[in-house]
Order: structure tokens, then sequence, then C-alpha cells
């Protein structure tokens, strides 16, 4: 499941001042979209580039899908166009914030008939939790919403286990909190979570935080294993690929890399000292250009396909991964080494990596150079008994050897 941030920054806030501090906050530290008010939609655009949905007030909010209408028809735009919005979000000063009483029956909601209106664009129902109505009020919503925002008064869990469960495949649920610790638990309540936070924050801090933790929430944690070396063998010259990141490693990560997609060698970053070279704690020296490296969505990519921009797979020695943008991917020819492989299950695999004592492996104990391995060492690996057609898993029979 993808996992959002949110950020709250309408004039509940205060100021402009207030409020620029906010987005400018969740532009650093990454989030993906802004709630404001529409007369804020344009400024936002001008500090830089992210989702941006708009509460729907006094007037109407003027979208994308709407300025691609006007343009086709007389080629132009009004003025307003300049006020884009993504998502258009109904319930402020309204019904879903009990400025205005539910109706009895929801049938004559204005909440609701607004969401109704046709119109090619993303909308989104806000509604304050302030009771069992407003549950129902907020199911209801969901009907017709992409987005329903719902906020508890005393944050619990509770109404949102119960949305949760009712509403969760129907809209993209966000839960309203206000610190990172509460966008964690909303992240797996009910071992699900909602797909989205909406943070209510002025603490750049906590922003950068709650932005971790979506990123935390989204990630897989793998269950490594290890394989024993059966043969380490010369063998002539290759085009070696290394891979530096945008990102610093730390001293357990590395990479998954390997000749056979079915089991990935794990790697490690540059990160130590040596007497030969000076640490390069954003590298990982992958091995020739034919091999397979882990992706963030679980796929492989080869070496050679790898360019500035791509985001490949980093994990540690417990299996904890996190994405990495490739900054750059260095190929030159280099000697290599033929480490085989057998695993736990019996199947044999094999990789190439270069003969230098730079590159390491994480054996049994420790970190070891493939300069230094010997037949009869365990090292770490990540096995899957899959196949693989462009880097996706498919259930048919390859033969890799």
């Amino acid at each position: 499941m993808t996992r959002a941030v949110w950020v709250k920054a309408d004039d509940a806030v205060g100021d402009w001042d207030d409020r620029r501090a906010r987005i400018t906050a969740a532009l650093e530290a990454g989030a993906d979209w802004i709630l404001v008010d529409e007369d804020d939609v344009e400024r936002v655009r001008e500090l830089g580039e992210i989702n941006v949905a708009a509460f729907r007030t006094d007037g109407d909010v003027t979208l994308v899908d709407d300025i691609d209408d006007a343009e086709a028809d007389d080629g132009d735009t009004d003025e307003s166009a300049a006020s884009q919005a993504d998502a258009i979000v109904v319930g402020k000063n309204g019904e879903g914030d009990a400025t205005i009483d539910l109706p009895e029956d929801f049938a004559g909601s204005a909440d609701l008939s607004t969401l109704r209106r046709d119109g090619d664009f993303q909308r989104g129902a806000y509604v304050r939790i302030l009771g069992k109505e407003y549950e129902r009020f907020a199911e209801t919503a969901a009907e017709e919403a992409d987005h329903t925002i719902v906020v508890g008064e005393d944050w619990t869990i509770i109404p949102l286990e119960n949305l949760i469960a009712r509403i969760g495949e129907e809209t993209n649920l966000i839960a309203g909190v206000t610190s990172a610790e509460e966008a964690k638990t909303a992240f797996e309540t009910l071992e699900i979570g909602s797909d989205a936070v909406l943070l209510d924050s002025d603490d750049p801090d906590e922003i950068r935080e709650t932005v971790e933790v979506r990123d935390e929430a989204a990630r897989e944690s793998l269950d490594l294993t290890t394989a024993e070396v059966l043969e380490v063998e010369r063998a002539g010259s290759a085009d070696r690929v290394c891979i530096d990141t945008g990102s610093l490693l730390e001293h357990d990560e590395g990479m998954l890399v390997g000749s056979m997609s079915r089991g990935l060698v794990f790697v490690h970053a540059e990160t130590a000292e040596s007497p030969y070279v000076a640490s390069r704690p954003f590298r990982v020296n992958a091995g020739a250009v034919h091999a397979y490296v882990r992706t963030p969505d679980g796929g492989t990519k080869y070496l050679s396909e790898l360019q500035s921009g791509d985001e490949v797979q980093v994990v540690d020695t417990d299996g904890n991964t996190r994405e990495a943008i490739v900054g750059r991917v260095k190929i030159e020819q280099r000697p290599m080494f033929r480490i085989a492989l057998e695993t736990a299950e019996g199947d044999r695999v094999e990789t190439l990596l270069q003969n230098a004592e730079t590159i390491k492996v994480a054996a049994d104990e420790g970190r070891k150079a493939v300069t230094d391995l010997e037949a009869g060492d365990e090292i770490l690996l990540y096995y899957e008994d899959t196949a693989r057609h462009f880097g996706e898993a498919v259930e048919e029979s390859i033969i890799e050897k």
C-alpha cells in the first residue's frame, strides 16, 4: 500500500506567514499534499511542486480539468484559472465540520450534493468525527469522495477502526493527526491502516518525522537467509557496475545483487575504511552488467539498465529496507570472481563480483572481503523460489545456470 502525508495549512493555522511556514516545511520534508483554502492555491504553486487540495467554502475552485475544458472551448482561460487545485474538498464551514447541522436525512445534505456534482476531478470530503452520526456521514461521503478526511476531536483508535473496516476499500481514507506518533498509529490500525494522514502541526520536525513514518510504513522487511559458498573462481574481466547513490549508507547496509534473480547476494556498501582507498559510503560495487539488483517495488533491474534518477532498494543485515536514488552509475572493465552458492533448499545460485579487497559480503563472522572468501563460508542471501520476466515475478519454469 502506498501511504501519503497531507499537511493542513488553511486559515485556521493563522495568517499567510504562518501558513507559508507550514507549506515550506512540508515541501522540504517531502510531504505529498497540502490542504489550503482556495485563495492560497496559486501561492502554494509559487512555493514549489506538490499536490494541492483546496477547501471549497464560499466560491468555486478552478480545477485542472476545468481549465483544460475551457482551453478546448475557446483557446484561452479566465483569470481564475491561476487558482488550480489537484483536488477539491468540501466540509469546511459546512456539515462536515459541524458549522451547519447534519440533516436527519443525508439525502438533503449540501456537502453531499456538492460532492455529487458532475466533474472529472478528484473530490474530497472533510468530516470531524463528533459522534456516531458523523461516522455514518463519513461513510456516506466516502461513496462519492476520492479522498475522505476524518478528524477526531479526542484522537482515538476506535472510530478509525470502524471506518477502515467499513470504507477502507471505497475511498482514500485520510486520518487527521497532530504528531508523528499519532500518524504511526493511524498507519498501523487494524494491521491495514489509513491510506494517508492529515497532519495539523507547526513544528517542522514533526512534519519531517511524519514523512519518515510514512516511508517506514511503506517499506518491506525481507527474510534474509544464508547460503554456503561452494566455489570462488577467478573469471577473467567483465564490465563492472558501481552504483553511487544520492544517500549516505550505514555500516550495516548494502544491496541485493546476483546473476540469478531467485538468489540475490547481500553486498555491503563501501563504508569501511581501507588501506588502499578511502571509504565511499554512498557506493555499492554491485557486480557485472548482466546481474540483477533489487528495487523498492520488489522487482529487479539489470545493472546495465540503471541510470541517474532511478530508485534502488537499500537493505541492512536484518532485512530492513529503504529506497535510494541513483546519482551515478560507473561501468568499468575489472577482473571478476565467480561465486557459486548452495541455499538451504539445495538450490545452486551464482554471481560475479569484482576481484577486490574493498568488495565485502556479510559472512557469519561479519563483513568479509570477497578476496578472503573460501568454500564452506556462509554468506547472507535473499532467496525466493520464483522466476522473473522483465523484473516481475512470474509462475513459469525458467532455467538459470
